[in-house]
């Protein structure tokens, strides 16, 4: 059942593999400059995603499979509602965060004279946009609550398609198109998360979804808000945690040069592309685990989460020990540059075999959404963004040079796994 359910998952967030990498080889024929203020502004806007899909989006999804779990449709219809709500206005405070400060924070990232001016111009467009994104997460999390995989990953896969063409069109210029560069591919990526969540509300308004999202005839209700925060806005914790630490070493890798922090930004797409992966599993397993806990059955929603984490670190951990062996053939793909190539090789050459920790903590994150229990993973998120903090002071102040880095990545992925799989085995789930 979990193959059956994460398999559409798959399918449809591998697309969004293929539109990074799309996008990343859109921002490298632009040149170095441009790839270094991806590195700046792309883990900002996997916060974005991480929050409103991953994060949020559990929270919803498993706050409707509990509803539905104990049979009670009016209440999920209710919580539907209410998670638009937490959407838009959780998407109107990005958009107003990062318009009003996001140049200081991208300087304060490290961004330089030549940097910065592109970093700012790409944040600010797909940042305006940042409402539609929301929505459009919300949306296919309210579908997955229900245990319907299919519909939102067929919507994803239509988004990346039109993310591919936008984005290139728009970056590179054809015909009358001029080239808008950075700007041109996040006005692609806004304008492709217009077109998925129209196509979503259309499908949930209609009488084939398996939750039919009504408007009219619904009180709004604290408890009900609380249903959907107090996993959502816990587990929220834990991508901000993830871009920190991802900030962090970006800060510490600009002290290298503007070619070190492209070529890490290169590494760096790699280890986010990863966690569609196991949010693909990890979303299958939140209505399952879900709706194990609405009918009191807490050792099958145990026994899908172990599962569920294992599969996630065999699939991203092979991944990520292709990538450590045979790291030019991702790097090489992005960019000509000898010396962002090599340091593209060197970070991922090391922080590859951490990828198996990482994907099987991250995923058992996902799991522990549907029962509601979601304290330990996030905790394993603080202790991951600790070791980095203190390792790369101390690195820092000792003269470490970017292989230390690569190795201090590789431990706290560890670190992260061991934690949360320890956190989550004591955590006690249900009445068990």
């Amino acid at each position: 059942m979990l193959a059956t359910l994460s398999l559409p998952n798959l399918l449809a967030l591998g697309t969004q593999s293929i539109v990074a990498i799309a996008e990343t080889t859109y921002i490298g024929i632009l040149g170095t400059e441009p790839l270094a203020a991806m590195a700046l502004v792309f883990p900002m806007i996997m916060l974005t995603l991480m929050m409103s899909s991953g994060a949020m989006g559990g929270g919803v999804s498993s706050a409707i499979s509990r509803a539905l779990g104990a049979r009670d449709e009016r209440r999920a219809q209710a919580l539907a509602l209410h998670a638009l709500i937490v959407g838009g206005l959780a998407g109107i405070m990005f958009t107003v965060f990062f318009l009003t400060w996001g140049k200081a924070v991208y300087a304060a990232l490290g961004g330089d004279e030549k940097v910065l001016p592109l970093a700012v111009a790409y944040s600010t467009t797909f940042f305006a946009g940042a409402v539609i994104v929301w929505l459009f997460n919300i949306f296919a999390s309210i579908a997955r609550g229900t245990g319907n995989m299919r519909v939102p990953s067929s919507t994803i896969i239509g988004v990346a398609v039109l993310q591919i063409v936008l984005g290139g069109v728009l970056s590179l210029g054809i015909g009358p198109i001029p080239r808008f560069g950075l700007t041109g591919v996040a006005a692609g990526q806004v304008l492709a998360f217009l077109a998925g969540t129209i196509t979503l509300l259309v499908y949930l308004r209609s009488r084939f979804s398996g939750l039919r999202l009504r408007f009219s005839g619904i009180r709004l209700s604290g408890k009900l808000f609380w249903d959907i925060l107090k996993v959502g806005a816990v587990s929220c914790l834990s991508p901000l945690q993830s871009i920190l630490t991802v900030v962090l070493l970006a800060k510490f890798v600009s002290t290298f040069g503007t070619e070190a922090l492209a070529g890490y930004g290169i590494g760096l797409r790699l280890e986010l592309l990863l966690v569609p992966i196991a949010f693909s599993i990890g979303a299958a397993s939140v209505p399952m685990v879900g709706m194990a806990i609405g009918t009191g059955d807490v050792p099958r929603a145990r026994r899908v989460a172990w599962t569920a984490a294992t599969a996630s670190a065999v699939i991203i951990g092979s991944i990520g020990c292709l990538a450590a062996i045979f790291p030019q053939m991702w790097a090489t793909l992005f960019t000509s540059d000898p010396r962002v190539d090599d340091a593209a090789d060197q970070y991922l050459s090391i922080a590859g075999f951490g990828f198996a920790a990482y994907g099987f903590g991250l995923c058992l994150y996902f799991a522990s959404q549907g029962s509601g229990r979601i304290f330990g993973p996030v905790l394993g998120g603080t202790v991951r963004l600790l070791v980095v903090l203190i390792g790369g002071t101390y690195l820092i102040r000792h003269g470490g040079d970017f292989r230390d880095f690569a190795v201090l990545v590789t431990i706290a992925m560890v670190a992260y796994g061991l934690t949360t799989a320890f956190l989550v085995w004591r955590t006690r789930w249900g009445n068990d």
